[in-house]
């Protein structure tokens, strides 16, 4: 796909979508030309339950749709035609107060096809479902590949093949890699739906929340994941390895459905060994001229894995100043700057590197995030203006050579937790770099820091990385504790200031 992606957005489909939409509905059914829903059959789907219509979009335009009802859990007990259960596509068979969600319909147009917009469909259906205390969510899947097979297996062979991966359909594959299981075989379900030779997977996928009402919809999760990546330092053919690396842990961390991937400071430097036979100052200069392409794949993986990737730290050249900075790469297809704004005396001294002058917080789908690049996490001011603006989840990719810079990041950072009443999450290198000046060794321990308080770790550890070892940190950490502990808590550091003594606040440049 050759346009830039700049938003992606899921929004409640609207009537004055109905043009847009009938023309991304013919692009995605090219083989079932005439199968698009008229203009009455999307007002009478809004008018029953507009929450069960929704599109993803991508640049304001209609990238894929997911259409539903809700029925009684008994329709799915007997076989049923596609005809039947839409009521002959009145949708009279919709039941305000039904306990099943059953899907009509679910699209991607094939130029968007490939970024995993399907399951961000799929995933809103799910949390609709909890959010209306359903018992699971049906609907008849179509087995497209089904007749290059039928005259050998019957339905129920080739869909145990598909489940066993020796026979690959692109629709079944999908579904059944999103948590739903077949129910059974219905004959007779599509009219015209010749490549499954009419047949269609009665498929399911239950709500394990069913007993327990969901809240009132909110805007940002609460309960949110992070994932840490405790990156190895180690030689690199070149960029398009490295980041084939990069794409092993986003894709690990999304498989445990992380929220956010976060990489350490200069995690890229291996690739600086190529230009060893230049002064430091020069080498560091030659990794800036990565860093464009390094972001725009982050973006892409952002998109594909739907997970919001936190790059660490990479050098940039801008107006011929050396600055370290990173990107927020949004599973939304946004992209934020951050800069680390003190610099160590290595970096000034070694590499001539400058420090940045932007602080602020970023708005997420998970809440308000800060970001601080290693040595800035040591200077409290910076933490407290962000808390001021009402930072809920601190980051900070570091790298430190040795136990004694280590441990100030460390410290420092578990202060800045208590002092602002805030989760702080920090992710560095481990592992050596012979053939690189200046970044012979690394130490580093991944870890999750909370506030002490009841609600929280006695010891203000949420999870930690076995220290010096490459892998992956993953934890829950819970927003709505934060408010509590704001109001409720045992000691208040934000409320307790005392604000008639002293001010912090920003020098405008």
């Amino acid at each position: 796909m050759e346009e830039k992606i700049e938003n992606i957005e899921l929004e409640f489909l609207t009537i004055e979508d109905y043009q847009e939409l009938k023309s991304a509905m013919q692009s995605a059914y090219t083989n079932m030309p005439n199968s698009y829903w008229k203009i009455h059959h999307i007002k009478a789907l809004l008018d029953k339950f507009p929450e069960g219509q929704v599109v993803v979009k991508v640049n304001g335009q209609i990238a894929g749709c997911a259409l539903s009802i809700r029925v009684n859990n008994s329709v799915i007990e007997d076989a049923h035609s596609y005809r039947e259960v839409t009521g002959n596509y009145t949708f009279n068979t919709h039941k305000n107060k039904g306990d099943t969600l059953y899907g009509i319909d679910v699209f991607i147009k094939p130029e968007y096809r490939g970024l995993r917009l399907g399951r961000r469909l799929y995933d809103y259906r799910k949390e609709l479902c909890e959010k209306l205390n359903l018992r699971s969510i049906v609907f008849g899947g179509r087995i497209p590949e089904y007749h290059k097979y039928a005259q050998e297996l019957t339905p129920k062979g080739y869909i145990e093949k598909v489940r066993t991966r020796e026979i690959h359909d692109p629709v079944l594959n999908f579904q059944l890699s999103n948590d739903f299981h077949p129910l059974k075989v219905i004959k007779g379900y599509l009219e015209g739906d010749e490549v499954s030779k009419e047949y269609a997977v009665l498929l399911e996928w239950d709500n394990i929340y069913y007993e327990k009402p969901s809240s009132a919809t909110r805007i940002n999760k609460t309960e949110v994941r992070v994932g840490l990546v405790q990156w190895q330092m180690r030689p690199y053919l070149n960029a398009e390895e490295l980041m084939q690396q990069a794409e092993y842990f986003v894709d690990a961390l999304s498989g445990y459905k992380s929220d956010f991937a976060l990489f350490p400071e200069f995690f890229n430097a291996p690739l600086m060994a190529e230009y060893n036979h230049l002064s430091g100052a020069e080498a560091i200069r030659k990794l800036a001229g990565f860093t464009a392409s390094i972001i725009d794949d982050f973006s892409k993986l952002s998109i594909s894995y739907n997970i919001n990737i936190i790059t660490g730290s990479l050098p940039e050249i801008i107006d011929g100043v050396l600055y370290n900075v990173g990107y927020l790469c949004k599973r939304d297809g946004s992209i934020e700057r951050y800069e680390k704004l003190h610099v160590t005396p290595d970096e000034e001294k070694v590499w001539g590197m400058k420090g940045g002058s932007s602080l602020r917080t970023f708005d997420t789908d998970c809440g308000k995030i800060g970001i601080l690049i290693c040595y800035d996490v040591e200077f409290p001011e910076l933490g407290r203006l962000l808390a001021d603006e009402g930072m809920d989840i601190l980051f900070v990719p570091f790298l430190t050579d040795t136990q004694n810079g280590f441990s100030r990041v460390r410290h420092c950072a578990q202060a800045r937790a208590i002092e602002n009443e805030c989760f702080v999450v920090i992710a560095g290198s481990v592992g050596n770099l012979p053939n690189v000046h200046n970044m012979d060794i690394q130490y580093a321990q991944s870890m999750v820091f909370t506030p002490c308080d009841f609600s929280f770790p006695t010891n203000g550890v949420k999870a930690e990385a076995t220290p010096n070892t490459e892998m992956i940190l993953i934890a829950d950490i819970n927003i709505d504790l934060l408010r509590e502990l704001h109001t409720f808590g045992s000691v208040r550091n934000l409320k307790d200031r005392r604000l008639d003594l002293f001010d912090l606040k920003r020098v405008k440049i």
